[in-house]
């Protein structure tokens, strides 16, 4: 009886603190939170770094995942190509917060915001395809998407050893599509 008292009240904590995050736009107070959340997978090469000034510039494309106080738990960036494409970008949950769903509702969230700017098209460029499978992206050859390779590959210290593998999904009259490789 006892070791059932306490699995309830394990998972009744666990719901409590999946019930205290937020997700919300951005806000200036969030930079220093979603550049150290992202400068953690940045030091094991998994993501590239954000400065404080290139999350501030952009910061009405970033939505934010914080608990009670304010700690960012998780983040994901918009990042626009054209008025028809953009790119999910940044995405990054504290570990802490794995298993609670936050990087499919914070890709959900950049979905809403994709369709409310009227963009066509995502993608990612990530090392968990797998994730983005799993909420309706499909892969895709990067080359399909010279403007990212122009704008951001070609300076990429490590665009020689790129493992990031291209994903896509399309936004269209209000249900997405996968794309065709």
């Amino acid at each position: 009886m006892r070791a059932h008292a306490i699995e309830r009240a394990e998972v009744a904590a666990a719901a409590a603190a999946r019930e205290a995050i937020t997700l919300r736009p951005a806000r200036a107070a969030d930079v220093a939170g979603v550049v150290s959340l992202i400068a953690g997978y940045a030091a094991e090469k998994i993501m590239l770094p954000r400065t404080p000034e290139s999350v501030l510039l952009a910061l009405d494309d970033f939505v934010v995942a914080v608990d009670a106080h304010g700690t960012v738990l998780g983040c994901g960036a918009l990042k626009e190509y054209s008025p028809s494409l953009a790119e999910v970008s940044s995405l990054a949950v504290a570990r802490e917060a794995h298993g609670r769903g936050l990087g499919r509702t914070i890709v959900a969230r950049l979905e809403q915001l994709a369709r409310s700017r009227e963009i066509g098209e995502l993608f990612a460029l990530t090392l968990t395809p797998e994730f983005f499978g799993a909420v309706g992206y499909a892969v895709v050859d990067k080359a399909r998407y010279p403007e990212k390779i122009r704008r951001d590959c070609l300076g990429c210290a490590r665009r020689a050893g790129c493992r990031e593998i291209c994903v896509a999904k399309r936004m269209t009259m209000g249900r997405e599509e996968r794309l065709a490789a």
